[in-house]
C-alpha cells in the first residue's frame, strides 16, 4: 500500500474554516453546516444518531445511512456510501436500496460483507481513492466497556472509522469505538465526530482525551443519546483552537 501524505490547512484556510456559518438548512433536505475548502464548500448533513449526509462538488456522500433516522425516498441518491460497521444502527439495507444507483460505490467493513452486495470492502488501514476522494479506514474498537461476558461492544479489527480528505480539507466519522491509540494518533484532522455514550462508546471525559491528542479543529459530538453535550463543551472549554459544535445527534 502506498505510504500516506498529509496536508497542511493554509493559514487563510484555517481562518476560514474556523469563521464558517453555523447550522442551516440545505439542499440537502436536512440541517447542515458548510465547511470552506479549496476545492469549493463541503456541505456537512446532521441526520441522527450515528447517520450523516455529505455533499462536495456535486457528490453526496451517505454515511450509516439508517430508515429509523432519516426518510431516504426525499434525501438525494449516493455517489458514495461508508458503512463503518454491521449493528443495525449503522448498517440498513433497505435504506441503502433507497439511494443506491448504478454508479453509487459502497465502502465497508468487512464485517459487513454478508449482509451488503457489490461493495468495497476496506480493512483497518487500508484506503480507497475516487470521485475525486481519499476515504482511509481507522480502526474503530472498545477497549474499556464490554458486555456481561466479557466481550467489547465492538471487536478488535471488525469496524471502521473514515477519514475523508476533500482538497485540503480532512473530515475523521469515528464510528463506534473508544479513544483508541489510533484514534490519537492521527494528524491534520480539520472536523471530526466521535461518538459520546455509554456503554457503547465514550463518556465525555475519553472524547476530550482523543481531542486532546489528534486536536480537531472542529468536533461534533454524535450518537450521544442521552448524554449531555454540554459536558464535552465545559471539559474543552479552554482548548481555544477546537471548537466543539453540538447538533442533533442522539
Amino acid at each position: 500500500m502506498p505510504s500516506r501524505t498529509f496536508s497542511i490547512v493554509p493559514f487563510l484556510g484555517l481562518l476560514l474554516l474556523l469563521l464558517a456559518p453555523a447550522c442551516s438548512s440545505d439542499d440537502l433536505g436536512v440541517p447542515s453546516d458548510r465547511i470552506p475548502t479549496s476545492g469549493g464548500d463541503l456541505v456537512l448533513g446532521f441526520i441522527g444518531h450515528g447517520t450523516l449526509l455529505m455533499e462536495w462538488q456535486d457528490r453526496v456522500i451517505h454515511i450509516d445511512p439508517v430508515s429509523r433516522e432519516g426518510d431516504y425516498e426525499t434525501l438525494p441518491d449516493a455517489d458514495l456510501v461508508l458503512i463503518t460497521h454491521a449493528h443495525g444502527d449503522h448498517l440498513d439495507p433497505d435504506a441503502i436500496a433507497q439511494i443506491r444507483t448504478e454508479e453509487t460505490v459502497i465502502l465497508a467493513a468487512p464485517v459487513c460483507g454478508e449482509r451488503l452486495e457489490g461493495e468495497v470492502l476496506l480493512s483497518n488501514g487500508e484506503h480507497w481513492e475516487g470521485l475525486g476522494l481519499r476515504v482511509d479506514a481507522v480502526p474503530a474498537y472498545n477497549i474499556v466497556h464490554m458486555r456481561s461476558e466479557g466481550q467489547p461492544y465492538h471487536p478488535e479489527g471488525e469496524g471502521n472509522g473514515y477519514v475523508i480528505t476533500c482538497a485540503d480539507l480532512r473530515v475523521y466519522v469515528a464510528g463506534d469505538t473508544e479513544n483508541t491509540p489510533e484514534m490519537k494518533a492521527l494528524e491534520d484532522i480539520d472536523v471530526a465526530f466521535l461518538p459520546m455514550n455509554l456503554p457503547y462508546t465514550m463518556a465525555p471525559e475519553m472524547v476530550a482525551d482523543a481531542a486532546r491528542a489528534f486536536r480537531p479543529r472542529i468536533l461534533y459530538p454524535y450518537h450521544y443519546g442521552d448524554t449531555d453535550p454540554q459536558e464535552l463543551v465545559d471539559l474543552l472549554a479552554d482548548e481555544e483552537d477546537i471548537e466543539v459544535r453540538v447538533r442533533d445527534l442522539r
